[in-house]
């Protein structure tokens, strides 16, 4: 098993890893990943996604993304947004966390949320936020993580593939070592 390299991708890498990108939101989506697409879920909806919603927030310095690869192969991706209101500049928020299933289990996620913490260190924010679906295989990672739960909203999201409404989880995790909230 290759270690997984870790880089950040900029707008002109989404053009060159397109088709890598598309495939791995293809696959978490069919899989059943709750990450805010329902099937019927096309690589021209994951191309959509990529080029008109991520690439711009990019190039407008709103977020950044993180892509781990085994060789040539994408094995993962996370996104840190941190295009926050005014009176919310000092937090982040984690999204789409996703590891294409043929690459799980080998400790990409961890890579990747490592990463993304440093990111918000060095852009000084102090709180990271995220959600999750309820009882999902990434709760207890972001728990080791030192996440700690705000609370669980009912009927949250619709599953993306059954037809059925999940409660998910909203986490936070405080980076300052005194936050004055």
């Amino acid at each position: 098993m290759k270690t997984p390299q870790i880089v950040e991708l900029t707008s002109t890498d989404i053009d060159q890893y397109i088709d890598k990108l598309c495939t791995i939101l293809h696959a978490n989506v069919h899989d059943g990943a709750s990450v805010n697409f329902i099937v019927p879920f096309s690589f021209d909806d994951a191309k959509n996604y990529w080029k008109n919603k991520i690439q711009s927030s990019i190039e407008k310095q709103e977020r950044t993304l993180w892509a781990a690869f085994e060789g040539d192969n994408l094995a993962g991706s996370v996104q840190l947004d941190y295009s926050m209101p005014p009176n919310q500049n000092h937090r982040c928020e984690v999204s789409k966390l996703i590891v294409h299933p043929d690459f799980r289990r080998r400790g990409i996620a961890r890579k990747l949320m490592a990463q993304i913490e440093d990111k918000a260190r060095e852009l000084k924010r102090q709180l990271i936020t995220l959600d999750t679906v309820k009882g999902s295989k990434a709760e207890p990672l972001y728990l080791s993580l030192g996440f700690e739960i705000a609370g669980i909203l009912p009927g949250f999201s619709r599953h993306p593939i059954e037809n059925r409404f999940d409660a998910t989880t909203y986490m936070y995790k405080n980076l300052a070592a005194k936050f004055d909230g």
